[in-house]
């Protein structure tokens, strides 16, 4: 009899022939999670397997796979030989575990037959098993059947070995980061962009950041915010590799030469332009805002179209449909909240027109910001940019 983390996958199932790369990816996430534990990582039939870890560490190891992307659900188990005596000995223990722990009343056992040369099936096996269990602790503790709604529900695998576990715990789910490619997110300190990161890091994408700080308006907390932020988000998406661009003279040129009503959808076409060039030379493919139609000026449809028209990548908005209840909600579950709502402002928020343009056009803006030969100021705050590896 040995512990064991029994690990499932969802989408993977789904790759055909590509499979087994998106299987390696995820077992070398999986062995990344666990490394202080010393963990034996293998993959059999559809599972992947955690032994050697003291059943101490399950909770802290548990924690860990939650956060692993491509992980549909994990299920601490005991692994015996496919023995029918020995099973039921497994079966009784868990039983009565349960109902020392929980003091449950009612049960009902679940079974998969994945090795069929096993000679009972999956239906025989429920009967069977639910059979003993009822017949040992029913008269003693007053352990019934219930098939709808059990207090305990006893499952048994049947593979290379017999797994049996009480508990499946739903993990992250989407796809392993890095089968997607790599994203480069305008990470900007508020709620809204590492809600993006995340969701977006979900279906596979791996990520770099990229923050423009204006100082002296703003201030050496607001970049630490930021880099908190980023390290949040590297619990779940991984390695980030975080870019600070310095962008306090454009926004002072665009603020001193640029129509103010039109001050905001310049400022984020440069900072587009500025994401792009960095995103390209860090091999992303795509820029990753936090952007939700309708939730402020910039963010028009108007104002998205001029802000697209700046570069030539594609822009991923993974939250355009949202509303702002629904993105606080994913960015407390990811424990990014509390530190977004921190009061450092960002250079989004220091020099805000008090009447921005809602409907604005390209041409007009593009117009607009002709005034000013942004050139050797888009270089010098590339050049300048510091690069910050957050993990």
């Amino acid at each position: 009899m040995e512990n064991v983390l029994l690990i499932r996958y969802g989408e993977i199932h789904l790759k055909g022939l590509n499979r087994p790369y998106f299987e390696r990816v995820l077992l070398e996430r999986i062995k990344n999670a666990l490394r202080a534990l010393n963990a034996s990582i293998k993959r059999e039939q559809g599972r992947i397997y955690a032994f050697g870890i003291d059943p101490a560490n399950n909770e802290y190891a548990i924690g860990m796979l939650k956060r692993v992307f491509g992980i549909h659900s994990v299920s601490p188990a005991l692994s015996v030989s496919k023995d029918w005596d020995t099973i039921c000995a497994c079966a009784k223990k868990l039983t009565l575990d349960a109902i020392e722990t929980h003091g449950i009343k009612t049960f009902k056992v679940f079974a998969r037959r994945a090795d069929k040369c096993f000679p009972i099936n999956s239906t025989e096996i429920c009967k069977e098993l639910g059979h003993v269990l009822l017949t040992e602790f029913g008269p003693t503790h007053g352990l019934s059947v219930d098939i709808t709604k059990p207090e305990l529900a006893l499952t048994i695998e049947i593979r290379e070995n017999a797994y049996i576990y009480t508990e499946e715990i739903p993990c992250a789910g989407g796809m392993p980061t890095g089968t997607a490619g790599r994203g480069a997110l305008l990470l900007s300190g508020g709620i809204d962009s590492p809600v993006a990161g995340y969701m977006l890091a979900k279906r596979g994408l791996e990520l770099s950041a990229i923050h423009f700080y204006s100082y002296p308006y703003t201030s050496v907390r607001a970049r630490d915010k930021v880099i908190e932020l980023a390290r949040i988000l590297s619990t779940h998406a991984g390695q980030i590799r975080l870019h600070l661009v310095p962008f306090t003279d454009i926004q002072l040129a665009i603020y001193d030469n640029c129509p103010p009503k039109e001050t905001t959808v310049i400022m984020r076409r440069l900072m587009m332009k500025i994401a792009e060039r960095i995103a390209i030379n860090d091999k992303a493919k795509v820029l990753i805002t936090g952007e939700a139609l309708a939730q402020v000026a910039s963010q028009t449809l108007e104002s998205l179209c001029v802000t697209n028209d700046a570069v030539q990548i594609p822009v991923f908005r993974p939250l355009i449909g949202f509303d702002k209840e629904e993105i606080t909600k994913i960015a407390r579950k990811i424990d990014t909240f509390e530190t977004s709502i921190l009061p450092y402002e960002d250079c989004c928020t220091v020099f805000v027109p008090q009447h921005p343009v809602t409907r604005p056009s390209v041409s007009d803006i593009r117009q607009s910001e002709s005034r000013v030969d942004f050139t050797d100021m888009i270089e010098k705050a590339i050049n300048d940019t510091e690069l910050i590896i957050v993990s």
